[in-house]
């Protein structure tokens, strides 16, 4: 399942709740797990929040989902990222992390992971942040995204203080 995905097929809710695709289109079709029909298909699309509603329903662990989970990029060009803040944001759980090193892999990164915050490290050679950020400001898809700049190498403790 792509990061940021909203709706999801058949077969993304299957491998979501380790059940076969046929099981997933058997809810669908009773009313259980409610969706739509792709036109002129017999395909069919599950929202996000419509498995969620679902999992929690039927007392399935909603972990794996990337609901709830604030999606964070950091940017940094340095060979080795800031290891402690990374381990920091993961450790609670609360956060899905993303390392990009370049420009390029910012771009990716924003279109893939559909990020609710972004740490732009600037100090790191190679990385433009004035250019990032003046990317991601002017694309209205990233519009509620928020930008933070670190102009230093944060030690866990504010690391996770950071974004509190």
């Amino acid at each position: 399942m792509a990061k940021g995905k909203n709706v999801l097929t058949t077969g993304d809710v299957a491998r979501i709740c380790n059940v076969a695709p046929r099981t997933v289109s058997k809810w669908f079709d009773s009313g259980q797990l409610k969706g739509y029909r792709i036109p002129g298909s017999k395909d069919r699309r599950i929202p996000l929040q419509e498995l969620l509603r679902f999992m929690k329903a039927n007392n399935m662990p909603t972990e794996i989902l990337p609901v709830g989970r604030i999606r964070v990029l950091v940017v940094d060009a340095g060979e080795r990222p800031p290891h402690e803040m990374l381990e920091a944001l993961r450790v609670q759980g609360r956060y899905e992390v993303q390392v990009a090193r370049s420009s390029f892999e910012v771009g990716a990164a924003l279109q893939k992971l559909a990020p609710h915050v972004v740490l732009i490290n600037l100090l790191a050679d190679g990385v433009d942040a004035h250019s990032i950020c003046r990317s991601i400001r002017s694309h209205e898809d990233f519009a509620t995204v928020k930008i933070l700049a670190l102009a230093n190498q944060l030690g866990q403790q504010e690391s996770a203080a950071l974004l509190q």
